[in-house]
This record gives structure tokens, C-alpha cells and sequence, in this order.
């Protein structure tokens, strides 16, 4: 029964493989080479702009403007007629005049390009 005690230096070792996933980089990565930074940030300032003008032409606080999606990739697809006339459409409850707003962003839109629906909310 000596035969049980194992001697040391023919212990077995057991090694797990484990492989190193960082999916949150990888999709950053592809992110950043697919829509450029500069791309994304002039996207981002258009909401912000929208979201500040469109209190200005309700003239409320934040939590009290009507309910009102402006689809910045829905109007890309349009051609520029279609997109003021979209815009008024949304903008039907609004009182006040609309054209400075209309303008300001069919401006600030122009060469935009459209996102895919990824990344989309």
C-alpha cells in the first residue's frame, strides 16, 4: 500500500486554457473606424441644438415639449423639399414661426451622412 503516497515530483498538473475576450473594445474599434469621431460629435451637436431650439419654439421647460421625434437619418434620405415639408408636418402644433428653425437645421445637416440602423436607437 506504499504505492499510494505520490512522490513529488510526479504530480500531475491541470492547466486551463482560458481566452481573453474584450468584446467592449472590439465593438469601440469597430465604432470609431466605421463612424469617425469627428462624425459622431457633429451628430451629437445637432441633437443638442435640436433639443434647445425646440424649447425655444414651445417656450416650456424640457419635460413640457410635446413629444416630438426628429429623425435626423429619415430626413437624410429625403430630398430637400421633402424635408422642409416633413419638418413642418412635425412641427404642426407649434404656434410660433418655424422657418429660422427649419433652416437652421437643414444648414447644419448638410453634408451629414446617414447611419446604418445599428446604431440607431
Amino acid at each position: 500500500v506504499a504505492g499510494m503516497a505520490s512522490e513529488p515530483g510526479t504530480q500531475s498538473r491541470v492547466m486551463f486554457q482560458t481566452k481573453v475576450e474584450e468584446p467592449a473594445q472590439r465593438k469601440l474599434g469597430k465604432l470609431t473606424v466605421k463612424y469617425n469621431r469627428k462624425d459622431l460629435q457633429r451628430r451629437l451637436d445637432i441633437e443638442e441644438w435640436i433639443d434647445g431650439q425646440l424649447h425655444l419654439l414651445y417656450g416650456c421647460e424640457e419635460e413640457e415639449v410635446p413629444e416630438l421625434e426628429i429623425d435626423i437619418d429619415e430626413l437624410l434620405e429625403l430630398t430637400d423639399a421633402e424635408q422642409r415639408s416633413r419638418l413642418h408636418e412635425l412641427l404642426q402644433e407649434c404656434g410660433k414661426p418655424k422657418e429660422d428653425f427649419i433652416n437652421g437645421l437643414l444648414y447644419r445637416m448638410k453634408g451629414l451622412r446617414k447611419m446604418s440602423g445599428s446604431l440607431k436607437k
